[in-house]
């Protein structure tokens, strides 16, 4: 494989802002529910009121028979499940003979009005058997639990065991050796748009039509045609703007299906809004985890072997949740040198609305942890946490035990960036009673190696049109989400080709006219799409090249594109305009259309034991950030001050968008280390609103300073690689690290909310006073 091409040009050194930013700011955007659905029905799902339970009848003929009603659909109307993973699809889109969540959809309708839809939710008649429900992953793992599902028994999705070198030893080498227990709720991604779709059923063509929030196309194209026994070729998923997905929508949704089984049943078009609290149910989220961690470390600090448990509760389906409790143990690897590490995972089903996918998945809850140990354990050995991250840095190319490639490692860069920035030296230590300053190292995933769905295509195509007007349009099947993606395949294009930014046009995502993509998860779009645009556009130079030549009666290696002007080089012959070379690559040819790929090579796939393959990618982003906060000890309240972050991403093809990805996914984990998590009660969302589900807001947000380190990947496209994920696991346990550093106090429970602070500052208050009873009696 040859290396990524060039160091990126003008556009990439200034950043521009993107390409779709217009139609956002000005409210020209058309989100799903702003699509034109003025002739559409009502769509509307009725949802089990219970947690656990056997359907024992569902009568919907008096919602048929109501003036209004054009159809319902029932889990008898579909008897295929779905799902994201083909080993793992135990879903339905409605409930077939069991509930296992409260929330879950069982029944819908779709009617003239919202009025009628409402009203024949209310006229149908279920009867359930009450089961006993678990909403720990303690309970559903006792021995007398009720499966939820038969073929899991325990209640478990999976069981994992690795171990990569000689643990024992290594903590036998060790001069210290912790182990400490964590737990990390579970959090919503909380996008602004609710989710919505749209799907119309044309009965004199057989066709559908699905316009909708999903960050997967081709995936909910699949599992469409699927669920609903139609030949793909019958199908087209369009994807408009869509508001934020962070993981929410990387998966088909029920609701997705439901609202096409509802416009096929009515040979027509159906419009299903969820509201914010229905969006909460559909939800995804980071599951709610515990994990055992175990650390040897020398006394000069260097790791010497790693052991760890951890059991995530994943809801009532399966999900991303094999990928995920694979991700937690993969990813341990990767970022330090460690000569031994032994893993064992389970991912356990719950009676709770399903877990799956949220940005960094699989990584963030057990890289919080892991930074935890290490900084306490610094501490312990006198050591400084600057030095002892230094003392286990990788030195790439390597391969980590595991059997992760690392090509690319610009962490060491990180460190020194972020520790100058900061003034940590001087000012570690020094500080005010009750502030105090945390830092920690993080890393992700530029896609995952191996795709879901492995078909023997590319992992990635982009098709380029060049017509009459002299535009080049790139066509992809990558999902848009505010990421920034289109804008970076633009870059990458007229880079490449040399042209203006203003002469591309990306047309992104519909099925029926752009490629296949897998869709915008675990940060591929960047290194596979970005790859696959620079090989179109590359193919497209050419084309245009061989016809500068035949016009300059010249060979076309002789032939020089600077800027649209196309000239012999070396001399000072006649020039030609862009124009008049697209005029003459049109001759006898028409619109011209060229095809680029991009594909991982094998041997990045991971290793050969079961799993291996999670966590395989071509390129790691590296990130290390320092926090500073102030404690107040009289009520508890956290308020961060400053945050310094540097993000190894190869090489930032927009500088503009790289610096607010890494603010965003900063923001995102202050969030889940602050203020975010999902409580239940009795199995219904305890806060399903976006003003009872606190999150930061502007007024909660700190100056945040990034930096940017490029290590030039040889692989990745102008040698960029992720850049939207490998910052956030790093900021909550820089957070717990500078409260320990502020008050003395180590927090092993996300988030760290201020109630959770005085528990704390009040339990040592006790322990003092005891200590000193005891000192005055003895």
């Amino acid at each position: 494989m040859t290396s990524a091409p060039g160091t990126g040009g003008k556009l990439a050194r200034r950043g521009v802002p993107l390409i779709d930013g217009i139609e956002k700011v000005t409210g020209r955007a058309r989100y799903t529910a702003d699509l034109d659905h003025a002739d559409a029905l009502v769509g509307r799902i009725l949802r089990s009121p219970i947690s656990h339970g056997d359907i024992l009848s569902l009568d919907v003929s008096k919602a048929r028979a109501l003036d209004g009603v054009v159809a319902v659909v029932t889990g008898d109307d579909c008897s295929h499940t779905y799902g994201v993973l083909p080993i793992a699809m135990n879903e339905y889109p409605l409930a077939r003979g069991r509930v296992r969540y409260r929330g879950e959809p069982i029944a819908a309708v779709a009617a003239i009005d919202e009025v009628t839809a409402e009203r024949a939710l209310g006229l149908i008649e279920l009867k359930v058997k009450q089961l006993p429900a678990y909403y720990t992953s303690e309970a559903a793992r006792a021995p007398d639990a009720v499966l939820l599902h038969d073929d899991k028994p325990g209640n478990i999705e999976r069981d994992v065991h690795h171990q990569f070198g000689d643990v024992a030893q290594g903590f036998a080498a060790a001069d210290l050796v912790r182990e400490e227990l964590f737990n990390c709720a579970e959090v919503n991604h909380a996008q602004i748009e609710p989710h919505a779709s749209l799907s119309e059923f044309d009965p004199a063509t057989g066709r559908l039509t699905v316009q909708t929030v999903s960050q997967v196309g081709y995936y909910l194209h699949l599992m469409l045609a699927e669920c609903l026994e139609m030949d793909t070729s019958r199908i087209r998923v369009i994807k408009p703007f869509i508001g934020g997905g962070f993981g929410a929508r990387v998966e088909a949704l029920n609701f997705e299906i439901v609202t096409a089984l509802l416009a096929k049943a009515a040979a027509g078009k159906v419009m299903m809004r969820l509201t914010r609290e229905e969006t909460f149910l559909t939800h995804r989220a980071r599951p709610q985890t515990d994990i055992k961690l175990k650390l040897g470390m020398t006394k000069d600090g260097r790791m010497t072997a790693c052991e760890c448990q951890v059991v995530q509760r994943g809801g009532a389906y399966a999900g991303y949740g094999i990928i995920t409790i694979l991700y937690a143990g993969a990813l341990l690897h990767g970022l330090y040198d460690i000569p031994a590490v032994k893993y064992e995972g389970s991912r356990v089903y719950a009676n709770l609305p399903p877990c799956g996918a949220m940005r960094g998945h699989g990584s963030v809850d057990m890289r919080h942890a892991f930074e935890c140990l290490v900084d306490r354990m610094t501490h312990e050995l006198g050591l400084d946490p600057f030095a002892v991250r230094r003392a286990n840095l990788l030195r790439a190319p390597t391969r980590t035990m595991n059997d992760l490639v690392v090509n690319s490692y610009g962490l060491a860069e990180c460190l020194d960036k972020v520790e100058r920035a900061s003034g940590w030296r001087e000012r570690l230590g020094k500080l005010p009673p009750g502030k105090g300053l945390g830092m920690a190292c993080s890393h992700y995933v530029s896609g995952a190696a191996k795709p879901i769905h492995r078909t023997g295509e590319p992992h990635a195509v982009v098709n380029l049109k060049l017509d009459f007007d002299g535009g080049v349009t790139a066509l992809t099947g990558a999902a848009e989400i505010g990421q920034g993606s289109s804008t970076m395949v633009a870059i990458a294009v007229a880079e490449t080709l040399d042209i203006s930014l203003e002469r591309v046009r990306v047309i992104a995502a519909d099925t029926a006219v752009t490629p296949k993509d897998n869709g915008a998860y675990s940060s591929r779009i960047t290194f596979m799409v970005g790859n696959a645009a620079i090989d179109a556009a590359k193919r497209l130079k050419s084309v245009l090249t061989a016809a500068a030549a035949r016009k300059l009666e010249a060979r076309p290696e002789d032939v020089e594109c600077l800027g649209e002007v196309f000239r012999v080089g070396g001399g000072d012959q006649s020039c030609l305009s862009f124009a008049d070379v697209v005029a003459a690559a049109l001759v006898d040819e028409g619109a011209i259309t060229v095809k680029g790929t991009f594909t991982c090579p094998p041997e990045f796939h991971g290793g050969k034991h079961r799993g291996g393959a999670v966590g395989s990618t071509m390129g790691f982003s590296y990130a290390a950030q320092v926090v500073e906060v102030s404690v107040d000890d009289a009520t508890g309240l956290i308020t961060v001050d400053k945050v310094w972050v540097a993000l190894d991403c190869g090489h930032a093809i927009n500088p503009l968008a790289v610096e607010g990805q890494i603010q965003g996914s900063v923001w995102m984990g202050m969030g889940q280390a602050m203020c975010e998590e999902t409580r239940y009660l009795d199995g219904l969302p305890a806060h399903a609103s976006l003003l009872e589900y606190r999150m930061p807001t502007i007024m909660d947000s700190p100056p945040i300073e990034t930096d940017i380190v490029e290590s030039h990947d040889p692989y990745g496209p102008f040698g960029a690689k992720e850049a939207s994920e490998g910052a956030l696991a790093g900021f909550p346990p820089a957070l717990v690290n500078a409260i320990a550093n502020a008050i003395g106090i180590s927090l092993n429970e996300l988030p760290v909310t201020p109630d959770r602070v005085m528990d704390a500052l009040i339990q040592r208050r006790r322990q003092a006073r005891l200590a000193g009873s005891l000192k005055a009696v003895s």
